[in-house]
C-alpha cells in the first residue's frame, strides 16, 4: 500500500486544501494510506475527523520576524519536531510528501527530506511566506495558486490554483432558504471572516446593522470565539422584527457553507487564498477586506491580484468606514450589470480542477 503524507495544519487555510486533495487521491485510488501530520489543536481535530487519516501530532514553531518571547520557546521546538518527524518517517516510509506549507510543515518537510523522501509544496497565496521560501529548495516540485509567483525557481514551479472542496460547488438554492430562513424579498449577502471569524469585520456591520437590514438580508458567520458575546449584543440593542434578516453562526459546516454561497449574491470576506478560490469556484462577486497582520501582507496581495481580473473590489481595513461601506453595497446592488461582470471574472479566474491536478501529480511520482 502506498503512502502519502499530508502536511500542514494551523488555520482552514492549509486544511481545507488537505482534505480537497485527500479526496481527489482517493477517488483516483484506493489503496492509499494518507497521514497528516502537524500541530495539534481543536482545529485540525474537528475538520479531518471522518477523513480517514492516520494522524500524528508534533510540535512546531513558527518562524517570526519581529520580536517576541514566543521566538525563544518556538526556537527549541522546530528541532524537536524535526526530530519527532524524521523518527516517525524513518519507520513509516512513506512515498511522498505532500506539504501545504507553512510554518505548521516546517518539521516534516525538513526531516523528509534528511531521508530523501520526494517533495511536493504548495503555495496558497501571491507571494509566498518565509517557511515557504525557504523549503522551496528542498521540494521537488512547487505548485503555486496565483500566476508570476515570487521567489520560488521557475524549473520548479507549476501554476494549478488553490485545491476546493468539490461539496462547496454543490449548494443548494431551495435548501438554503429552508436552512437560513431566508425571506427571498431583499438581495442576500454572506459574511465571512475565514475559518476562525473576524472580530473588527463583525463589529463594523454591528455599527450599521439597521441600516444594512433595510435593504439587505444577511448570513453572518461570526467566529466560534466570538459568537456568544456577539448574539447577546446583537439582541440586547437591536428590535427583534428587523433580526429576522439577519443570521449569525458560530462556524458555518461544509453543507452549510456550499448554501451559503449558492444563496448569497454578494460575499464579504477577508483575503485568505482558501476564501478567494472558494468565492471564485461559486462565481460570487465579492467585497475583499485583508487582515492588516497578516504575514508578508499576503492577504493584501492576493485581494489586489484577483481584483485585477474584475472580480472582487478591495476595501483596506483602514479605510472601512460605515459611510464608505454602506456606499459600495448600494452602489453595486444598483448596478446589477456589474456584479454579473464579477460573477463572471470570477468563474473566469477559478481553477476547480486544482485538486485534481495535483492528485494527479502526486500519484505519478510514486
Amino acid at each position: 500500500m502506498k503512502k502519502i503524507i499530508l502536511a500542514g495544519g494551523g488555520t482552514g487555510g492549509h486544511i481545507f486544501p488537505l482534505i480537497a486533495v485527500a479526496r481527489q487521491l482517493r477517488a483516483y485510488r484506493k489503496d492509499l494510506k494518507l497521514i497528516f501530520i502537524g500541530p495539534k489543536t481543536e482545529f485540525e481535530n474537528i475538520f479531518l475527523e471522518g477523513e480517514g487519516f492516520e494522524i500524528k501530532n508534533i510540535l512546531t514553531g513558527k518562524i517570526r520576524r519581529y520580536f517576541s518571547f514566543e521566538n525563544f520557546i518556538d526556537f527549541f521546538k522546530i528541532p524537536l519536531g524535526i526530530f519527532q518527524v524524521f523518527i516517525y518517517l524513518f519507520f513509516k516510509a512513506p512515498d511522498i510528501i505532500f506539504s501545504k506549507g507553512g510554518y505548521a510543515s516546517f518539521p516534516t518537510v525538513i526531516a523528509g527530506w534528511f531521508l530523501r523522501i520526494p517533495i511536493i509544496i504548495h503555495e496558497s497565496d501571491a507571494t509566498p511566506g518565509l517557511a515557504n521560501r525557504i523549503l522551496g529548495r528542498f521540494a521537488k516540485r512547487i505548485l503555486v495558486s496565483f500566476p508570476k509567483t515570487p521567489y520560488f525557481p521557475k524549473k520548479k514551479m507549476l501554476l494549478v490554483g488553490n485545491p476546493v472542496r468539490v461539496s462547496l460547488l454543490e449548494g443548494d438554492r431551495e435548501e438554503a432558504v429552508q436552512e437560513f430562513k431566508i425571506h427571498n424579498t431583499r438581495p442576500v449577502f454572506l459574511v465571512i471572516g475565514g475559518s476562525q471569524g473576524a472580530q473588527r469585520i463583525n463589529e463594523k456591520i454591528l455599527s450599521i446593522l439597521p441600516q444594512l437590514l433595510e435593504n439587505f438580508e444577511i448570513i453572518h458567520q461570526v467566529g466560534e470565539g466570538n459568537y456568544k458575546n456577539f448574539k447577546e449584543e446583537v439582541e440586547a440593542n437591536f428590535p427583534k422584527e428587523i433580526l429576522e434578516y439577519y443570521h449569525i453562526y458560530p462556524f458555518l459546516k461544509e453543507k452549510e457553507i456550499a448554501n451559503a454561497y449558492a444563496i448569497s449574491d454578494l460575499i464579504i470576506s477577508r483575503a485568505g487564498s482558501g476564501s478567494i478560490f472558494e468565492i471564485a469556484a461559486v462565481g460570487k462577486p465579492s467585497i475583499l477586506i485583508p487582515l492588516p497582520e497578516a504575514a508578508q501582507n499576503h492577504q493584501l496581495e492576493n485581494a489586489y491580484r484577483y481584483a485585477q481580473t474584475g472580480a472582487a473590489i478591495v476595501i483596506e481595513e483602514k479605510n472601512l468606514t460605515p459611510h464608505l461601506f454602506l456606499g459600495k453595497l448600494n452602489w453595486l446592488f444598483e448596478h446589477p450589470e456589474e456584479l454579473n461582470k464579477m460573477s463572471q471574472a470570477a468563474k473566469s479566474f477559478s481553477k476547480i480542477d486544482a485538486a485534481q491536478k495535483i492528485a494527479k501529480i502526486i500519484l505519478a511520482e510514486i
